[in-house]
């Protein structure tokens, strides 16, 4: 558990010495990345302190509504202006993400920046490369942290409606609205605080979770009628789409955020896999139950890491050079990992 004291006075000296801070969220940004980002800005702004925000790509569309979403600057779209706020930062604060190559194109520019750092993330297995690493593992999202440091910062809830509705976001995309993640009771008093701020639990809900297009729901019947392979001697299955499936249902970012999570729903399924396809080489994502370790397999096997129970990775080469590999070190390590459970 997170010492919070051994942080906030420290991190309340960072903003109050800060002339220019700067919030950047992680590649690939999901709701706990903008979540948090958005919640840390709104406070900050709120304290009258000069703030901007950079997201290395483009957000998912499900995020695009959130208030101040359209003051993110996206640096691929916006180089030479996201550099020059590089520049002129004397704080960056990182948000949701331990690596710096987790900053893609921005790396080199922020790594390189003069300015005082703070990582503020929930991960495991930190790299610490910054001025200050405040991390949690046991927290469920980075926005759930954001709350705890706010509120010991303020001397108290800092609630405002914009605020607790990022949170909002980041704490119920971290856990899948509470069906997987380390949430805990105290995540569910703090949900209580964020609701009693007046956010319309059920607007954001459909925003996040009923806002998709046809082509969608189209493409998940798909992936789950003819991508899913089902093995159960191994109690796992897993989904691949090729980039010929995802043309020929439209798809565009985001939607296929969730389909890793549907083959945990059938009976004996601890660990699931979903492939994507992309140019020269493969995205996964992994989900688990119990204490398989998604995390420990994405590390020693794809290059990747996360949390026990959601993790993702990358493979160079084909889609079929990608699965026959997962399905080789799946025989050879799957009653290593099960063991764990």
């Amino acid at each position: 558990m997170l010492e919070l004291s051994k942080y906030t006075k420290e991190l309340s000296r960072f903003f109050s010495t800060s002339g220019n801070i700067l919030l950047v969220c992680h590649i690939n940004p999901d709701g706990d990345a903008i979540g948090s980002q958005l919640a840390l800005y709104h406070y900050l702004k709120a304290q009258g302190k000069n703030s901007a925000m950079i997201s290395p790509n483009n957000l998912q569309e499900f995020l695009k509504w959130m208030p101040g979403a359209d003051l993110i600057n996206i640096f691929i779209r916006k180089r030479e202006y996201c550099k020059r706020l590089i520049e002129q930062a004397d704080l960056i604060v990182l948000l949701d993400f331990n690596q710096p190559d987790r900053l893609g194109e921005a790396e080199t520019s922020i790594i390189s920046s003069p300015a005082s750092k703070i990582v503020i993330d929930h991960h495991l297995n930190p790299v610490n490369f910054t001025n200050l690493l405040i991390s949690d593992p046991e927290k469920c999202s980075t926005s759930e942290l954001i709350y705890e440091l706010v509120t010991s910062i303020n001397d108290g809830p800092f609630l405002s409606k914009q605020y607790a509705e990022s949170l909002y976001v980041g704490i119920i995309t971290d856990t899948g609205n509470f069906e997987h993640g380390a949430y805990s009771s105290r995540t569910l008093r703090i949900v209580a605080d964020l609701l009693d701020t007046g956010i319309e639990k059920e607007k954001i809900l459909n925003l996040i979770y009923n806002n998709f297009s046809s082509h969608r729901m189209r493409l998940q019947g798909f992936a789950l009628n003819e991508r899913m392979i089902i093995l159960p001697e191994f109690q796992t299955a897993y989904i691949y789409l090729t980039k010929n499936d995802l043309a020929s249902y439209y798809h565009v970012k985001g939607d296929t955020e969730g389909f890793v999570n549907l083959p945990l729903s059938i009976n004996g399924i601890v660990f699931s896999a979903l492939f994507i396809e992309k140019d020269g080489f493969v995205k996964l994502s992994f989900r688990s139950k119990g204490n398989f370790p998604v995390n420990e397999f994405a590390s020693e096997f794809f290059s990747g890491g996360g949390h026990l129970n959601a993790s993702g990775g990358e493979y160079s080469g084909t889609l079929d050079n990608t699965i026959n590999y997962f399905l080789k070190v799946l025989k050879e390590n799957f009653s290593r990992f099960i063991k764990k459970d």
